[in-house]
């Protein structure tokens, strides 16, 4: 039976995730959907740590666990590559932030996309009905111009939000991105929060269908500050908008 394996990036989120993982558990189990948790702990010094070792008594969960800081670009790395090595092809990976902004509730509606054929599944903050609840206005004019250059640029068919890390992947594509790229996967390593759209950007090249459903981002639920650093972004989003233009050319070789 297919599983959901939920991959979470974890830093400092002690104060959002015994409710993020409550959200999982219950949407989960009441959906009677086959279930387990990735938690990838890098380097947290908040108390994340002994949390997800209490809530592991609760409910399926693995940790892995940086002993320092190594930013977004490797963590999620390490979640991908143990998801490739670990899960069946039929198996659905989900990746989600840890600071429970975002719902598990939209997990069933993902699911169905998934089995009406797509691979890559994306809870979009650009589509009808969906909506922005919390998020300071510098922060929403920053998302979404740099949202409208990597749709200039990246161009995948589908998928108007390409920064959120909210999706849904069919394990088979990840596995596929994996081994073609390999240790580049995620190459912009020191460019913050790009890593999600360059993940995006990497499954498109390796053939993945992808598609959205809209869904309501609660900055409201996120108790701690943001760790996005607005200029190092930037220059990242910059610079996967220029190598884009290498990878199209590469796909149309």
């Amino acid at each position: 039976m297919r599983r959901v394996l939920f991959l979470l990036p974890v830093y400092n989120e002690a104060s959002g995730l015994p409710s993020l993982l409550r959200r999982i558990r219950e949407t989960c189990e009441g959906a009677g959907i086959p279930y387990r948790v990735l938690a990838v702990d890098d380097g947290s010094r908040d108390g994340s740590q002994d949390i997800l070792r209490e809530e592991a008594a609760r409910m399926p969960l693995e940790i892995l666990r940086h002993r320092f800081n190594r930013g977004l670009a490797e963590t999620l790395r390490d979640g991908l590559e143990w998801v490739a090595d670990r899960a069946s092809d039929e198996d659905v990976l989900v990746t989600m932030d840890a600071d429970d902004t975002h719902d598990p509730a939209y997990v069933p509606a993902m699911l169905e996309r998934i089995e009406a054929g797509c691979d890559v599944v994306v809870a979009s903050r650009f589509r009808p009905g969906a909506e922005v609840v919390g998020v300071p206005a510098h922060r929403e004019l920053f998302s979404r111009g740099a949202n409208a250059l990597l749709r200039l640029f990246l161009r995948i068919p589908g998928v108007r939000d390409y920064a959120c890390g909210y999706r849904a992947v069919r394990v088979e594509v990840l596995r596929r991105a994996v081994f073609r790229f390999e240790n580049e996967l995620l190459s912009l390593r020191g460019w913050g929060f790009i890593c999600t759209a360059e993940l995006l950007w990497k499954l498109h090249l390796v053939g993945a269908r992808c598609c959205e459903i809209p869904f309501v981002l609660r900055y409201d639920w996120k108790a701690g500050t943001s760790k996005m650093r607005p200029v190092r972004t930037i220059c990242g989003y910059g610079l996967l908008a220029l190598r884009s233009l290498g990878g199209r050319a590469e796909r149309r070789a």
